[in-house]
């Protein structure tokens, strides 16, 4: 499949993370996807991983729908989390020395290449739904998740990736850095 690649602004900045994180993930988090427009959670946790839907009354978690295949969003476990939506992406990750976060927006900055593709994510059969989670399987695998989708929704979902691309001193271009765009139903676009 040729990749489109495309010419567009962005930026990418760092962001700075409160010390007390553990108290105030959730707000955190919330107040960022509304100053951004965000939409959508991926975490990734020692414990498993975590989806998650900005609406109007706050963050909805796939833990709180779903506890049985989803582990609940706890500082303690979290590894990195991206809040993601068609304009930006927020990623909060764990260094060596505490939280760092940065926030890649489209439509501002510097202009630039990048090309986006589809991930198709696992999950071939719709089992149940809940506060607009879908729990769906992958096959006779055992695999589980639960995504912020509708109970009709066609699968499988994807994920749609942006990739930024650098030219190095000869030249050549390489992905410079990467950012979740939308979380959308029916494979591949």
């Amino acid at each position: 499949m040729k990749r489109e690649i495309k010419t567009g602004q962005h930026n990418i900045q760092a962001w700075p993370v409160p010390d007390n994180l553990e108290k105030e993930l959730k707000q955190w988090l919330i107040a960022r996807a509304r100053a951004y427009e965000l939409r959508w959670l991926l975490a990734h946790a020692d414990d498993g991983v975590i989806w998650g839907e900005i609406r109007d009354d706050g963050i909805h978690l796939s833990g709180d729908a779903f506890s049985a295949i989803s582990p609940p969003l706890r500082v303690v476990t979290l590894q990195q989390a991206r809040l993601f939506g068609p304009d930006a992406e927020l990623l909060l990750w764990k260094g060596e020395a505490g939280w760092l976060a940065r926030v890649i927006q489209d439509g501002i900055g510097e202009n630039g290449e990048y090309y986006d593709e589809s991930h198709l994510l696992w999950g071939d059969q719709a089992e149940e739904h809940k506060d607009s989670f879908l729990r769906v399987r992958q096959g006779n695998e055992g695999l589980h998740q639960a995504l912020p989708l509708l109970p009709n929704a066609q699968l499988p979902a994807c994920l749609q990736v942006r990739h930024y691309l650098a030219y190095d001193p000869d030249g050549q271009a390489y992905v410079a850095y990467s950012r979740l765009v939308a979380l959308y139903e029916g494979g591949a676009e």
